[in-house]
C-alpha cells in the first residue's frame, strides 16, 4: 500500500527498492501495517535528499529503514506487553514465485518470523541484513551504529541462535508440497486420522485472536489435545469454507465464514511432519489478504 505522496516514477530509487525496503521492515517487525508506517517515514526523509550527495541510494535507503524499524521495535514491545493471548506475525498474501526464492520464502515464513522475535532488536537487524539480504558488514555497521567488528560478532551469535531454533530436517520441493496438501485436505474435510498422520507427536497449536476473536489464550501441545481442539472448532466438513492460499512465501489455509475471511493457518514443518500450527484470527491482521504484497531482496 503506497501513499499518494510517494513517487510515481519507477526510476526513483525509493520506488525501485520499495519491495526490498518493505521486506526488511516486515521481517524486523512482523507487522505489515507497522512496516508500511516505517516506509512512509523513509519516504518523507528521502524526498528532500540531494541525490548528488548519495553514493549508493540502495544502501542509504536500507540503512534509514533499519534505523526506523529499530525505533519502532521499542514501541511494539510496549504494545505487546498488553496483547491478549499469544502474538503471531501478520500474514501476507505473497506471489507464488516468492516460493521459488527459497531463502526469501524461509525468511518471511511464520516459523522464521517467530524465531526472529526471540532475538534482541540489534541481533534481529544484523541477522536479517546479513543472512537474508547479504549486505556487507560495513553497511550493516552504519545502519545499526556499531563497528564492523562488533557486527561480525553479533551476526555470529544471532546465526547460532537462529540455527538452534529453526525447523529441523526441512523437506523441500515436492515432498513439502505433498505434506501441505495432505494437511490442507485433512483439515478441510475433517479427516482426523489423515491429520494425525501428518502431525508430529509434539505438535503445538497457537491461535492469535488478539482479544477480538475467540482463541486459545495459551499454546496447545501434543497431538491428542491439538486434534481435540481442531475437532471442536472446525466443522466436520469445511469443504467450501477452507481453501489453500499462498501466504508468507509458502502454502497456507484460509477459512471463510458467512463470506468473511475468518482465519489464516500456516504451519512449521520439521523432518517432514507438521510440528507447529499457527492460526491468525485477529481481524486487524487479516486486512492484507486480498492483494499480493510484493517482496524483494
Amino acid at each position: 500500500m503506497s501513499t499518494s505522496a510517494e513517487p510515481r516514477d519507477p526510476t526513483d530509487p525509493y520506488l525501485a527498492h520499495r519491495s526490498l525496503l518493505f521486506t526488511v521492515a516486515y521481517e524486523m517487525l512482523g507487522s505489515a501495517a507497522d512496516a508500511e508506517d516505517v516506509l512512509q517515514e523513509v519516504w518523507l526523509r528521502w524526498k528532500p535528499v540531494d541525490l548528488t550527495t548519495i553514493r549508493d541510494p540502495r544502501a542509504y535507503l536500507v540503512q534509514v529503514t533499519t534505523r526506523l524499524a529499530l525505533n519502532q521495535i521499542r514501541t511494539l514491545a510496549r504494545r505487546r506487553e498488553t496483547y491478549v493471548g499469544p502474538w503471531l506475525p501478520e500474514p501476507l498474501l505473497t506471489a507464488p514465485d516468492v516460493a521459488e526464492d527459497v531463502a526469501l520464502a524461509d525468511s518471511v515464513s511464520t516459523a522464521m518470523l517467530l524465531v526472529l522475535e526471540t532475538l534482541g532488536p540489534t541481533e534481529r537487524a544484523v541477522f536479517v541484513l546479513r543472512e537474508v539480504f547479504d549486505l556487507p558488514y560495513d553497511e550493516i555497521a552504519t545502519a545499526v551504529d556499531k563497528s564492523p567488528a562488533a557486527v561480525r560478532q553479533i551476526a555470529h551469535r544471532a546465526r547460532g541462535h537462529v540455527h538452534a531454533r529453526r525447523p529441523r530436517g526441512v523437506v523441500e520441493g515436492a515432498s513439502q508440497e505433498q505434506v501441505m496438501e495432505r494437511f490442507v485436505a485433512a483439515v478441510a474435510t475433517g479427516d482426523l486420522q489423515g491429520l494425525m498422520d501428518v502431525l508430529a507427536p509434539d505438535v503445538v497449536l497457537i491461535t492469535d485472536g488478539g482479544g477480538v476473536k475467540k482463541a486459545a489464550l495459551r499454546a496447545i501441545h501434543g497431538t491428542e489435545k491439538v486434534l481435540r481442539f481442531i475437532a471442536g472448532v472446525v466443522p466436520q466438513d469445511a469443504t467450501g469454507r477452507a481453501a489453500a492460499v499462498a501466504v508468507n512465501g509458502g502454502r497456507g489455509l484460509s477459512f471463510r465464514f458467512a463470506g468473511e475471511l475468518d482465519t489464516i493457518v500456516t504451519v512449521r514443518l520439521d523432518e517432514g511432519r507438521v510440528s507447529a500450527i499457527y492460526c491468525v484470527r485477529n481481524p486487524h491482521k487479516l486486512g492484507r489478504l486480498t492483494t499480493e504484497v510484493p517482496l524483494g531482496r
